[in-house]
């Protein structure tokens, strides 16, 4: 989806901020970029939980560097993890001043996976506030289930948020009008929806800057910290990542993963690299979601740039050894 917008001729420049769940993002390599986008890392921290002050450092960066001329954006893009409560996140364009003075939250949207949606709103309170908050769903997937059961997923999200249209997306393909300047986040409709929206926010706004101040003395602003909704996410879900020099051997890496999914693959909640396969001399970018994966041919490997496979893995439980001593037998 977000290479859909970042790829369409619409004329925008648009500044992206990546919040991502693991311990290394590499969403910076899957994304399209060129001299038009400014993508922001934020894997480092979590802006799931409260109101973040990296969140609001990060956006007043933005702000600082574009009024040097240092760059040029018009719309600001937030892409938080795929296990955040987006909540908080809205909170932070109303309870700070100097975010509130200089940005508008357009909207929140919410792609809805059809395959895996019901299982995942039955297991995961994160959907459900996920789905909850939007003001537009996007369902993907729609192809891999019957009409019956897109039928069922559909009421049961209109139950949960009657408000929100919902369109289907395939790969991300819809008009930008669809995602982008639809005045949809309207403050008076979400106090109607959580009375509490803005009774806890300015003690959590003090919390978060104090955390953001001593986690700034100590590492710079750059890297988030710790804080016990966070380690909450780990008991249950937790991320590693898999990093060789060394290129993969196609095959082997095909049966391998093949067997991975068949095994693991309902605790695999999402998994995603750049590979470096034997032979190629383009970068393979490789995604998954429980038993799905796929992979699209990407860009030449730069001359100079040093050829590293990276793939991380989001998941339940998953055996952690186990993964990275089978994805070491694959590599040549």
């Amino acid at each position: 989806m977000l290479n859909r917008i970042l790829r369409e001729p619409h004329g925008l420049k648009i500044a992206v901020i990546e919040n991502e769940f693991g311990p290394e993002s590499i969403d910076n390599e899957i994304l399209l970029q060129d001299n038009v986008e400014q993508i922001i890392e934020m894997n480092n921290g979590c802006i799931c939980c409260t109101v973040r002050g990296d969140l609001v450092v990060a956006l007043g960066s933005l702000v600082a560097r574009r009024d040097a001329g240092e760059l040029d954006f018009d719309r600001v893009i937030i892409e938080t993890t795929g296990v955040a409560n987006p909540g908080p996140v809205a909170q932070t364009f109303f309870m700070n001043d100097e975010v509130a003075v200089r940005y508008r939250l357009d909207a929140v949207i919410t792609v809805v996976d059809a395959k895996h949606a019901m299982h995942q709103l039955d297991t995961q309170e994160e959907t459900q506030r996920q789905v909850g908050f939007a003001d537009r769903l996007l369902l993907s997937k729609t192809d891999l289930v019957s009409q019956a059961e897109l039928a069922t997923l559909r009421a049961r999200l209109v139950r949960i948020n009657p408000r929100a249209p919902i369109a289907t997306v395939d790969f991300g393909e819809l008009p930008i009008a669809q995602v982008l300047d639809l005045r949809g986040f309207n403050l008076n409709d979400t106090l109607d929806i959580d009375p509490t929206f803005l009774a806890t926010a300015a003690a959590d706004l003090v919390q978060s800057q104090v955390q953001s101040e001593v986690q700034s003395q100590k590492h710079g602003p750059a890297h988030g910290h710790a804080h016990s909704h966070a380690k909450a996410h780990a008991e249950t879900i937790s991320a590693f990542m898999f990093k060789s020099e060394r290129a993969f051997d196609k095959d082997r890496l095909d049966e391998f993963l093949g067997a991975l999914v068949q095994v693991y693959g309902p605790r695999m909640l999402r998994y995603k690299g750049i590979l470096w396969i034997n032979g190629a001399e383009r970068k393979i970018v490789f995604q998954g979601v429980h038993q799905m994966m796929g992979s699209d041919i990407g860009p030449v490997w730069p001359a100079g740039e040093a050829r590293v496979s990276k793939l991380v893995f989001i998941g339940k439980e998953l055996p952690k050894v186990t993964f990275i001593e089978g994805l070491e037998q694959c590599l040549v």
